[in-house]
């Protein structure tokens, strides 16, 4: 049984709007095959196809205010509601609060109690090591819980060998800004198709596998439209050969957020839409049943690895 968890950061389902929502302006087939044809707008509802589960997912978690990546992030890894354990959304990274909860009740570290193995596929950048090591920069919720279950966090070397993948998949943006600065630091660019297939590959070699994808919600706050529409039409082609590589019944492959924000371009501001939830696998019925917002995954994520 392997899991494959994709996280894509602030990604919600809001209006059908192609003049503001990147998911309705881009040329998106995969996903849009995913949700059984539908748009992944807040119009889309529940949808099981012959190959995924499509789950409009809340994130709010009965707690006022716009969601963050800090609380999200760390109500999918514990299963603990964190928001309204504390009466608060909070970001982008955690408080000593957070961090509390998520180092004591972390998915990863059950997992790995029961002799699980965990792996992370994002490949980080020198400085990134260094800002951590140094204090200087707080690990993100998701980043903390893997940390604190001693997974490896993977870096340039293990990108150039084909062992990891950049946040953008390809490896096109590390050339154009970190090999820019340091060309010493040049690591391969590769295709969707290629990244899709190692994904699979590399999460064939663990028992859940982690992806973290930050760039979606940093595009929200930062980029364009038209940054936006790329990047989802890279994640489309990545999927694609993800499916095309994923026998279902290898496991399941889970993709959410933790919070609405792209899906609004414009306002650079996080949302308080649902976001989706696709669940595929031949045991997607049994994970998702009753599955409504960011506190279900990571119990049923232990049911899954205890049948």
């Amino acid at each position: 049984m392997h899991i494959l968890f994709l996280f894509l950061d602030g990604i919600g389902l809001g209006p059908a709007d192609p003049t503001t929502n990147p998911f309705v302006a881009a040329s998106v087939p995969t996903l849009r095959s995913l949700a059984g044809g539908q748009a992944w707008t807040q119009h889309a509802v529940q949808t099981n196809t012959n190959r995924a589960l499509f789950i409009p997912t809340d994130a709010n978690l009965g707690v006022s205010g716009r969601p963050q990546s800090a609380t999200g992030q760390g109500t999918i890894l514990t299963g603990v509601n964190i928001p309204a354990e504390l009466g608060y959304h909070y970001g982008p990274r955690p408080n000593d609060a957070i961090v509390d909860i998520v180092q004591r009740d972390t998915l990863i570290k059950k997992l790995t109690a029961r002799n699980l193995e965990t792996t992370l596929l994002n490949a980080y950048p020198p400085p990134f090591f260094a800002a951590i090591e140094s204090g200087k920069r707080r690990p993100s919720s998701a980043q903390l819980a893997l940390l604190a279950a001693g997974v490896r966090f993977r870096g340039m070397d293990d990108l150039r060998e084909g062992k990891a993948l950049h946040v953008d998949f390809t490896g096109q943006l590390w050339h154009e800004h970190i090999r820019a600065e340091n060309p010493e630091w040049a690591v391969p660019v590769i295709s969707p198709q290629e990244a899709g297939q190692r994904i699979v590959s590399m999460a064939r070699e663990a028992d859940f596998t982690f992806f973290d994808n930050w760039l979606t919600d940093y595009i929200g706050h930062r980029g364009t439209l038209k940054d936006a529409i790329d990047q989802l039409q890279t994640l489309d082609a990545v999927l694609a050969a993800i499916l095309d590589a994923w026998a279902d019944d290898e496991g399941l492959i889970i993709l959410t957020s933790d919070h609405g924000n792209m899906e609004e371009m414009g306002h650079r501001k996080h949302t308080e839409n649902l976001v989706p939830t696709v669940v595929i696998g031949s045991q997607r019925d049994a994970f998702a049943d009753g599955l409504s917002d960011l506190s279900d995954f990571a119990p049923r994520i232990l049911e899954v690895f205890d049948d």
